[in-house]
Order: structure tokens, then sequence, then C-alpha cells
């Protein structure tokens, strides 16, 4: 029951790197159309401006992902792993972990119901670095991804995608990837000029 879970909040950004060739249509679709090469293969980065689990604070880490889905997102069969910065206590290591499998449900609870593999969690040291409006993702030797909004018709103001119910958040930025590398559990993905998102997260457990 969702009352016997630990209580939990996360607020920061989260980038997203995946082989679609133009801008993800999940974010619309939620998850009926199928990506635009059939299949999904992400990297993502999380940057905790402020947060905690089960009174542990969050604030101020970092997280990597990989994502490998075989087709339509919403069917489900996931892969997913996670990269949880090296700087985080036993406790907030532990809680990342549950938040990022979908054990402690919530706003990623959906990842406990879509992800049939874990491949697995562990301690890296995660680089997550904003310079201008480029976002840089370094997780040890394992995920190297650099994104940066689209430029619209006003060069000063970003293409956003508002008021959707996209799991992620109501407002994804389009971006395009400058640097898309994983190395990782036997993948091996390059998705320079690919699609890629920047959202502003505020997560939460069940209350």
């Amino acid at each position: 029951m969702a009352l016997d879970l630990p209580e939990w909040t996360m607020k920061g950004e989260l980038i997203l790197n995946c082989n679609c060739t133009v801008f993800c249509p999940c974010v619309v679709s939620l998850g009926k159309h199928p990506p635009t090469e059939g299949y999904c293969q992400a990297w993502v980065g999380v940057r905790v401006d402020e947060g905690h689990y089960d009174g542990e604070d969050l604030s101020g880490l970092n997280i990597g992902l990989i994502m490998d889905i075989p087709g339509n997102m919403g069917r489900g069969n996931w892969k997913a792993a996670a990269y949880i910065d090296e700087r985080a206590s036993d406790k907030a290591y532990d809680g990342l972990v549950r938040i990022f499998s979908g054990k402690a449900r919530g706003t990623t609870g959906l990842f406990g119901v879509m992800v049939s593999e874990f491949l697995g969690a562990e301690r890296s040291p995660v680089s997550y670095v904003t310079e201008g409006k480029t976002r840089h993702l370094v997780v040890g030797k394992k995920i190297n991804g650099s994104i940066t909004p689209v430029t619209g018709k006003n060069p000063d103001a970003e293409i956003v995608v508002t008021n959707t119910e996209y799991w992620m958040g109501a407002d994804i930025t389009v971006a395009q990837a400058d640097k898309g590398r994983v190395r990782a559990y036997g993948r091996v993905w390059d998705f320079d000029g690919r699609s890629a998102e920047i959202c502003q997260i505020d997560w939460k457990g069940p209350r």
C-alpha cells in the first residue's frame, strides 16, 4: 500500500537523447505512436536541485540512465540501467535506485510496470553541467552526451511543447544532441544530431 512507502520528492532538470531522427513522437502520443526508427534507445541525465527520500537529502546529486525499448513505449518490455552519483550516501543511493526502478511508486512508478528487465544500478561519477543553453552529461566512460535547444524564429526563446500529459513533465523543450555516446551493457550507441529533450521535473512519491 502507498501508505507503507517512504515519502519522496525530487525537483530539478532532466535531459534525454534518443535515436529518433526528429523530435520524439512519444511526447505527444504518450507512447502510442512508434519511435521514428520503430524502437527507442536513449540516455537520460537527471540533476536533482532539491529533494529527499525517507528524510535523506538528495539535493545536488546527479543520475544517469540508459533505456532500451523494443517498440512503442506504451507497450512496455523496457530494459533500463541506472548510474547513481558516487557522492550519494548509502541511504540516498538505495532511495534513488528504488525511485528509478519504479519500486518507490509515485511519478516514476511506471518504471515498475514498463521495465521488464532492470539491467542494474551502480555508483559512478556523474557530471551534469550547463554551459549557456547546452547541457552536458558525463557518466564515467559509459555516457558522454551534450544537448542544445533547437533554435526557433525568435532565437532568444526556446521551442517548448507545453501542457502535455507526458510522464516526465508537462512542458518539454525541443533540443538536439551535439553528442550522444553510450558504451554500456553491451550497447554501443552514437546519437549525435538526433532528438533530445529538456524538462523541468517536479516528481513525488504516492500520497
